[in-house]
């Protein structure tokens, strides 16, 4: 795509952030193409998450710049979370409500006209395999039943921009392969995802490109046979790339005197 032609998604300028004496994220840069699915990897506290919810608004960066779609996220936070459907880590819904109950409100919030409200929710309840059981209370799904339900509710009002974190999580197979290829499909639309996952064979089968984080820095960036290229690595696995690029090529030998 040349740059005449290419619209960022989402354009992040030297952002950090730091909680006290931990420096989350570091000088960050990252552009990313509308229509894109780009993939965050790293492990437990290098700084996925953190990102994500300054993409998203509900951290405010230290220093830096993030614009999504062309919107300031510092200066116009709610214009953002109009055109984003995001799914965190750990989604926190209403258990006191029915998994209907919310997804009616969801829509609600979004301003969904009652018919396109009525469609879409009974369009992904069926996808999902939640027919049925929309009307049972929502403390008593289960963890995997609860992921679906948060999914959906990122995908009602047609988001420019989904940021998913770890949407995978708790889903059955048939479950994931609906999001994956869901993804896909929302990307010809030229819908974006961002989804950060730890798990590199889900990057690895879903993402276009990657962005390899570790504590708070960004490695490496690029599809992932661009990755495997540049690191000379052309038949390895995303999982061997990250342990070389980390650092952490000595696993094995600390596994096999594990198991000894």
């Amino acid at each position: 795509m040349s740059a005449e032609h290419r619209k960022l998604a989402v354009s992040i300028n030297n952002v950090s952030k730091s909680f006290g004496t931990v420096h989350a994220v570091k000088n960050l840069d990252l552009q990313i193409d509308a229509g894109t699915v780009f993939g965050f990897l790293g492990p437990n506290g290098s700084g996925k998450s953190t990102t994500m919810k300054m993409i998203m608004g509900l951290l405010k960066a230290d220093s830096g710049h993030l614009n999504i779609y062309g919107i300031n996220v510092t200066n116009n936070p709610w214009d953002v979370k109009k055109i984003v459907g995001y799914v965190p880590e750990s989604p926190r819904l209403y258990d006191f409500l029915t998994g209907l109950e919310y997804l009616d409100f969801i829509a609600d919030v979004y301003g969904l006209d009652a018919s396109t409200k009525k469609t879409r929710i009974n369009e992904f309840l069926a996808a999902f395999d939640l027919e049925n059981r929309e009307n049972e209370m929502i403390s008593g799904y289960s963890h995997g039943m609860q992921q679906k339900i948060a999914i959906i509710a990122a995908l009602l009002h047609k988001p420019k921009l989904l940021v998913l974190d770890e949407p995978l999580s708790g889903l059955d197979p048939k479950s994931a392969k609906i999001v994956k290829d869901l993804i896909h499909k929302l990307a010809n639309e030229g819908i974006t995802t961002i989804l950060s996952t730890h798990v590199l064979e889900i990057a690895d089968a879903v993402c276009d490109k990657v962005a390899i984080l570790y504590q708070g820095r960004k490695l490496a960036e690029g599809t992932p046979s661009q990755l495997r290229k540049e690191a000379k690595m052309p038949d390895s696995t995303l999982e061997e790339l990250f342990l070389k690029l980390t650092g952490s090529s000595d696993i094995k030998d600390i596994v096999q005197a594990l198991g000894k």
